[in-house]
């Protein structure tokens, strides 16, 4: 891609390239800002990533945004430089019609780049979406470096006049921010107190909700729905295995969340408390509180710029892993393949076309099975890296309060036995804390448990509609050729006659088939768009209502005497939200089987009437014209209509038996994985723990 040039030394130039068969866009733009006697020319340079809203756009996820910036020096980026010339940017996730910006301000290495060269930097972006394979995308980007004229006129008028002006401003500027400054002063006097109240009014309580958690919990359903419409039905079981692996890692996230707010409500109930008694006045009470605020702001921004530089770093290394895997995987391949010709040319062709065709289906088989691993050792990956940064956080809690507890020591402000009080009722709590953590986790995990072993259910259950839908297509196309057959057995066609006759009805057949799978095709999408929108209309509800009533809680902090209390408080909220989402997400999940199957079924139907219809019209008009009698017609398709009835009642029998046996399924794991027998392992979990560290 070239570039133009421009009258100033240093030129960064983008283009927009738009995709369409990803229905994503990458913006690359820079400005170029040059100062007459700065010998370092910088310029913004903004990397924008846009999820296009287009009827076949789809939700992005694990965005990697790898930017080659050879030969300059940078600065202000957020990126993670993960290795020589290139720092990386991640997104988790990137729904249709959002989009992605990065800015950094970079510069030319001193020396780096001579007098008219160019640099060629491109930015590569790759993501998942629906497509079960990542796509890699490309935003070129060209570095010019021209020859720097300096112009510098020598006028001594225009330096008086410079002068002259740059005083008289100067004088101007004093006597309109002395008159500023006075005001200030005055209405600042009147409002510091209510200024002061207010911010430290907003030092208590706060929801640990958020929008990213929402949006990602409204993508994690939208794929339960792609599953279930999915066109690969074998490969379900194993899509519904990952989106289980991606709930549970949202699922910690959200208790640790949850704990993180927690152990700063308590913090401010304790010292809260230990104002009410006395003990603390209510300034320093209330400057600890903003010193604990600002503190925590900053750790949870610290924590999340970590975790994201860790999940780009992560993503960068298996992506590599995968593409060293996978071509180690294709040069087994095709080494097994050239041996496995020098070997076939002794054979027959039939028995060799077999062989190399069973080959194919093993590498395939093999390479599915290299790329779940390497997804699940991603997971894994990411997992640990969140634990270790949970476990830093709770770490890092615990020294800030104990540093503002050591400060106010030290300053007078705290008698030590008052101290050695706070932090002795702050170790017996966190004890609590971790017992309503336990039972936390123990419902979380109970909840999701049931729902998984719902969702295996529904997925089977599409399985088991489907078979009963190709018997159902399978029989009347077989009785149409074999009524064929009967006739020239019986010696009223002739072995021409019934080629013929064979040959249109299966191009009838062929016909009747292709136009089920394009209804079907188009009835699944506009099915699929519709318990979407539905499925995030009831859960967007279902999420306002919950934060409403987390604002409650928030009354109910600012009411609250005894820790204790408020930990029960939060016990029956958690509790009632996990145990309400996993209904809605039930009967959700149960419409959306509901509606697949009526539709699939429907359809069906309809194409195996077809086929009847076909071959008690069309092809009984055909064998007549030819001279088969009337009455061993009749007898044929009356065998056939009963034969019908029969076939249709012994899958509805099958699909009625495989379902019980997916019930059974569901409620021997809902047996297992009890809510009692989860929080007693939890219990018991703790109390070694207690024993070990004692």
């Amino acid at each position: 891609m070239a570039a133009s040039r421009c009258p100033f030394p240093v030129e960064l130039c983008g283009r927009r390239l738009i995709f369409p068969a990803a229905m994503c866009d990458v913006t690359r733009a820079s400005e170029s800002r040059v100062s007459g006697q700065s010998t370092a020319q910088t310029a913004q340079v903004r990397l924008l990533v846009n999820n296009s809203q287009t009827p076949d756009a789809a939700n992005l996820s694990d965005l990697v945004l790898l930017d080659n910036v050879t030969g300059l020096t940078i600065w202000a980026s957020p990126g993670n430089k993960t290795s020589a010339g290139f720092q990386a940017f991640r997104k988790q996730f990137l729904p249709v019609g959002d989009a992605f910006l990065v800015s950094y301000t970079a510069a030319l290495e001193a020396g780096g780049v001579g007098s008219g060269a160019r640099l060629l930097l491109p930015a590569l972006l790759s993501f998942e979406s629906s497509s079960p394979n990542r796509t890699q995308l490309k935003a070129l980007f060209t570095v010019t470096a021209e020859e720097k004229i300096k112009v510098l006129p020598n006028h001594g008028l225009h330096v008086a006049g410079f002068f002259v002006a740059f005083i008289v401003s100067l004088v101007l500027a004093w006597v309109t921010l002395f008159i500023m400054g006075r005001y200030q002063c005055w209405k600042g006097s009147v409002l510091t107190g209510h200024q002061v109240q207010h911010h430290e009014s907003k030092l208590e309580h706060s929801q640990f909700t958020s929008a990213d958690g929402v949006n990602e919990d409204l993508a994690l359903n939208d794929h339960m729905v792609d599953i279930l419409f999915s066109e690969d039905p074998g490969g379900m079981l194993q899509a519904l295995e990952e989106l289980e692996i991606a709930t549970l890692n949202q699922a910690d996230a959200e208790l640790e969340a949850c704990r993180t707010q927690i152990s700063k409500d308590v913090i401010a109930l304790l010292l809260r408390n230990l104002a009410s008694s006395g003990r603390l006045s209510t300034q320093v009470e209330r400057r600890m509180g903003a010193v604990f605020k600002k503190q925590f702001l900053s750790l949870e921004r610290e924590i999340r710029e970590e975790l994201d530089r860790k999940m780009v770093a992560l993503t960068a290394e298996c992506d590599l892993e995968t593409r060293k895997k996978t071509e180690n995987q294709y040069q087994r391949e095709v080494a097994a393949t050239e041996e496995a010709e020098e070997l076939l040319k002794r054979v027959s062709e039939r028995s060799a076309a077999e062989c190399s065709a069973s080959l194919r289906a093993l590498h395939g088989l093999e390479l599915g099975h290299l790329r779940r691993s390497l997804a699940l050792q991603k997971e894994e990956d990411f997992a640990r890296a969140r634990r270790q940064l949970a476990v830093f956080q709770r770490s890092e809690l615990h020294n800030i309060f104990f540093a503002q507890i050591k400060s106010a020591i030290f300053k007078g402000e705290l008698k030590p036995e008052a101290a050695k009080m706070l932090l002795q009722d702050y170790c017996n709590i966190q004890e609590d804390v971790e017992e309503l953590m336990d039972y936390f986790q123990a419902s979380k995990r109970y909840h999701l448990s049931k729902r998984f072993g719902h969702r295996e259910y529904l997925v089977q259950n599409i399985q088991s509609s489907e078979t009963r839908v190709q018997g159902l297509l399978s029989a009347a196309a077989a009785q149409l050729t074999l009524l064929i057959q009967k006739h020239e057995r019986a010696g009223y066609l002739d072995e021409g006659q019934m080629e013929v006759l064979l040959e249109r009805a299966q191009t009838e057949v062929f016909s009747v088939k292709q136009k089920l799978d394009s209804d079907l095709k188009q009835e699944k999408k506009k099915l699929r768009q519709k318990l979407i929108t539905r499925r995030r209309r009831e859960m967007l509800q279902k999420h306002k209502e919950q934060r409403k009533e987390q604002l409650s809680l928030g009354d109910a902090f600012r009411a609250a005497e005894d820790v204790s209390q408020y930990l029960g408080q939060w016990r029956s909220l958690v509790a009632g939200h996990i145990a309400a989402l996993e209904e809605l997400q039930e009967c959700l999940d149960q419409a959306a089987l509901d509606g697949l199957r009526a539709l699939t079924l429907s359809l069906s139907q309809r194409a195996a009437e077809e086929l009847w219809r076909l071959q008690n019209s069309a092809v009984a008009q055909e064998l007549l014209r030819r001279g088969a009698p009337w009455l061993f017609l009749q007898q044929v398709l009356e065998e056939h209509s009963k034969e019908t009835a029969a076939r249709a009642e012994q899958l509805e029998a099958e699909e009625r038996d495989r379902d019980q046996e997916g019930v059974q399924s569901v409620r021997q794991r809902l047996k297992e994985d009890d809510l009692e027998a989860a929080t007693e392992e939890q219990a018991e979990l703790r109390r070694w723990q207690r024993c070990i560290f004692a």
